[in-house]
């Protein structure tokens, strides 16, 4: 019986969480209100504050659903010890975040709440440096992979790792920003692989 009632527990968590992605996508997290979010999971508002005390809570569940998986994901890329050159390594994982971001839709839909359809404001003002940990964990995770490829002679000459990681970064989230943006009918998904492959070429040695 109580594993039963952990299980509908879990499920109606699960549901909730679902309910304000939806919501926050279609209404944008400012208009969004407990209210609507428990009408569309088909629960209570007290059952929304039996699992979140907030919708703050609730906003960092939601992106945690689909950053967890993503992070481990492109880190068993990033971090794998089966490339030769580090470098390989970096744009295999840039390459795979792009590809899971184009090939689901609740990850898309996640990434669009946090760009354009979230302000940083009000009970929220406080989450933004939250928002932006993964991001900054990623950039880190690249320099100590830089590093390697310098050590190991396979990073271009003058290059320096830190800066490498940054300019990666940077191009990484202009990239997903654009594609974010872009309308329906746009070919820049297609084009993406291929402009990392290039943005990785510079800075391998010998280029």
């Amino acid at each position: 019986m109580v594993r039963k009632t952990k299980e509908e527990a879990e499920k109606t968590r699960k549901e909730i969480i679902e309910s304000a992605r939806a919501v926050f996508h279609r209404c944008g997290v400012s208009r969004s209100t407990l209210e609507t979010i428990a009408k569309e999971a088909g629960v209570t508002r007290g059952a929304i504050y039996w699992h979140f005390k907030d919708k703050a809570e609730l906003f960092f569940a939601m992106r945690e659903d689909v950053f967890a998986p993503m992070v481990e994901r492109t880190d068993s890329f990033l971090l794998s010890e089966a490339y030769g050159n580090p470098l390989d390594a970096i744009e295999a994982s840039v390459k795979e975040f792009f590809r899971v971001l184009d090939d689901c839709s609740v990850v898309r839909e996640v990434f669009e709440i946090m760009v354009s359809r979230c302000e940083y404001v009000d009970e929220f003002a406080s989450v933004q440096e939250e928002v932006g940990r993964p991001a900054q964990e990623f950039l880190e995770k690249m320099e100590r992979v830089y590093r390697s490829a310098a050590d190991k002679g396979m990073l271009r000459e003058g290059i320096d790792p830190l800066m490498a990681a940054r300019d990666t970064w940077a191009f990484t989230s202009g990239l997903l920003h654009l594609l974010l943006g872009c309308r329906n009918g746009s070919d820049l998904a297609q084009k993406i692989p291929q402009m990392i492959t290039m943005h990785m070429a510079l800075r391998r040695r010998g280029a």
